[in-house]
C-alpha cells in the first residue's frame, strides 16, 4: 500500500483529502505545519508527499529542499492558491513532481499521484537542486494561467537544471523566443544569449555566422571571425526558424550536437562548444522529415526535449491578463495613458480566434493605442476586429475552425456555455440549470474559458 503525507495549514482539506486517499486504497497521513510535516516524512517515509507552499512556520519551497535532502526519490507534489508563473518554475527548479493550484481538482491529484507512483516504480525520477537565489529577469513577461500553459512552465524549471537541447514548437506569433530567454535567464544568466534567425541570413553566411571563419577563407574575409557558437561560450544560442536551414548546413549542425565542436570556415582547428542550443519552428517538422526536407537525425538530436506552446485560441483565460500586460507596455512606450478597453471591445477580443497570436493581439492594441482620443478602448478603435462583419462569425469560426476540423471538447463546451449566456440572458442560478452543472462548476468553467459574466 503507497504512503501519502499531505502537509497543509488547512484542517478541512487535511480531513477531507485523508479520506479521499484512504477511499482510493493509500495509507493516508497528515500534518498542519512543515515542522510537523518533516517529523513524519522521517518516521513513515511517504511514497508521495502532497504539499501547501504557504505554511505557518516553515515556507514550502525550504520544507521541499529538506524533503528531497532527507530522500531524492519522493516525489513532491506542490499546491498553492496562487496562479503565477513565477511560483511553478521555483518549484519545478526545486525539484517538486507536479503542481497543483487551490481548490483542488480530485481528478487533476489522482493523475499526479499515479503518475508520480509510476515514476517510482519505473525508476524515473526528476532531481531537485536547491532552490537559486531570486534574478533580476522578469518572468512575468510570460502570461499563463491555463492547463496548457502551467505544463509549459513546469518544462521550463525542469529543463532550467540542465543544459540539454530544447526544441521549442508553436504558431508563429506564439511567444517561442521569450520561452528561450526564459530557460536562457534562468540557467545562464550571466552568459550571452544569441539568436540567429535562420530563414533571415543566406546559406553561405549563415555558416559563417554560427562557426566564424579564418582570415582568407572567402572574398572579403580580412580577417578572422568568431562565429555565434563561439561567441555564445557558456551561455545559449536560439535558433530560430531551423526549418529554414538549409541541407547542407543541417548536416554541419547535426555534426556540433553530436560531437560539440566545429572548425570554422576555412580553418582546421576544432573549436569547442559550451553553449546550450535551443531551436524553434512554426513548422512540422515530423512531416518535413517525412517529405526529406529535414534531416530525421538532426531532428531527433534537436527533440530531446520538445516545448510546445499553444495559440491563443487555446488558452482564452489568458487574453483578459494579456490585454493588461500589453496595454500597461503600450502606455510605457508610447507615453499614453490608456485605461483600459470596453466590455463589448473585451468580449469581440474573446471571441475572436487571432491567428496570429500575441503578436497580433499586440499590433492591435499598440494600433488601437496610438489612434484612440479617450483613455478606454472601444470597437472604434479596433477597426480590423469589428468593420466587416468580423465580431458577428459563426461558433465554428469563432472558435478557430477551419473546413474540416473537428472541434476538441473544450471547443465545443467553451462555445456552448457562450451561446447560452448570449442567447438566454438568464442568472447564473438559471444557466446552471440549463447546462446541468453546479454552481462551482460554472464558475470554474468562467475561469477556464476567459469568459466574463458578471449577471447574478
Amino acid at each position: 500500500m503507497s504512503k501519502i503525507l499531505v502537509v497543509d495549514d488547512d484542517k478541512s482539506i487535511c480531513e477531507s483529502l485523508e479520506l479521499y486517499l484512504m477511499e482510493e486504497g493509500y495509507d493516508a497521513h497528515t500534518a498542519s505545519t512543515g515542522t510537523e510535516g518533516l517529523n513524519k516524512f522521517v518516521r513513515i517515509l511517504p511514497d508521495v508527499v502532497i504539499l501547501d507552499i504557504r505554511l505557518p512556520d516553515i515556507d514550502g519551497f525550504t520544507v521541499l529542499e529538506d524533503l528531497l535532502e532527507e530522500d531524492e526519490r519522493v516525489k513532491v507534489i506542490m499546491i498553492t492558491a496562487h496562479h503565477d508563473m513565477e511560483t511553478t518554475i521555483n518549484a519545478m527548479k526545486g525539484g517538486a513532481f507536479d503542481y497543483i493550484h487551490k481548490p483542488i481538482n480530485v481528478d487533476e491529484l489522482d493523475i499526479a499521484i499515479r503518475k508520480a507512483l509510476s515514476s517510482i516504480e519505473m525508476e524515473k525520477k526528476i532531481k531537485g537542486l536547491l532552490m537559486e537565489n531570486p534574478r533580476d529577469f522578469k518572468v512575468g513577461d510570460i502570461i499563463g494561467t491555463g492547463n496548457k500553459m502551467k505544463e509549459v512552465f513546469k518544462t521550463i524549471g525542469v529543463v532550467s537544471q540542465n543544459r540539454t537541447t530544447v526544441l521549442i514548437q508553436g504558431e508563429s506569433g506564439t511567444g517561442k523566443e521569450l520561452i528561450a530567454k526564459c530557460i536562457h535567464y534562468n540557467t545562464s544568466r550571466d552568459e550571452p544569449y544569441i539568436a540567429v534567425n535562420c530563414s533571415a541570413i543566406v546559406e553561405t553566411l549563415l555558416e559563417s555566422e554560427l562557426f566564424g571563419h579564418e582570415k582568407g577563407s572567402f572574398t572579403g574575409a580580412i580577417a578572422r571571425k568568431q562565429g555565434k557558437f563561439e561567441l555564445a561560450r557558456y551561455g545559449t544560442v536560439f535558433l530560430d526558424e531551423i526549418s529554414e536551414m538549409s541541407i547542407n548546413l543541417q548536416a554541419k549542425l547535426l555534426r556540433v550536437l553530436q560531437e560539440m565542436e566545429f572548425e570554422r570556415v576555412g580553418g582546421k582547428d576544432r573549436v569547442k562548444v559550451n553553449a546550450r542550443i535551443i531551436a524553434a519552428t512554426n513548422k512540422d517538422l515530423r512531416k518535413m522529415v517525412k517529405s526529406g526536407t529535414f534531416r530525421d537525425d538532426l531532428f531527433y538530436r534537436l527533440n530531446i526535449v520538445s516545448i510546445n506552446i499553444p495559440p491563443l485560441r487555446e488558452r482564452r483565460e489568458d487574453l483578459a491578463p494579456l490585454v493588461d500586460y500589453l496595454l500597461n507596455k503600450a502606455n510605457r512606450e508610447l507615453h499614453k495613458q490608456i485605461a483600459g478597453i470596453s466590455d463589448e471591445m473585451m468580449e469581440i477580443i474573446l471571441r475572436y480566434s487571432w491567428p496570429g497570436n500575441i503578436r497580433e493581439l499586440e499590433n492591435l492594441l499598440v494600433r488601437a493605442a496610438v489612434i484612440s482620443k479617450g483613455q478606454i478602448l472601444g470597437r472604434e478603435d479596433f477597426p480590423d476586429l469589428t468593420e466587416g462583419g468580423n465580431d458577428k462569425r459563426t461558433d465554428r469560426e469563432i472558435a478557430g475552425d477551419k473546413p474540416g476540423k473537428i472541434l476538441t471538447l473544450d471547443e465545443i463546451e467553451d462555445l456552448h456555455i457562450r451561446k447560452v449566456i448570449r442567447e438566454t440572458d438568464k442568472n447564473k442560478g438559471e444557466i446552471c440549470e440549463i447546462l446541468g452543472i453546479s454552481r462551482p462548476t460554472f464558475e470554474r468553467k468562467l475561469e477556464k474559458y476567459g469568459i466574463t459574466f458578471e449577471k447574478e
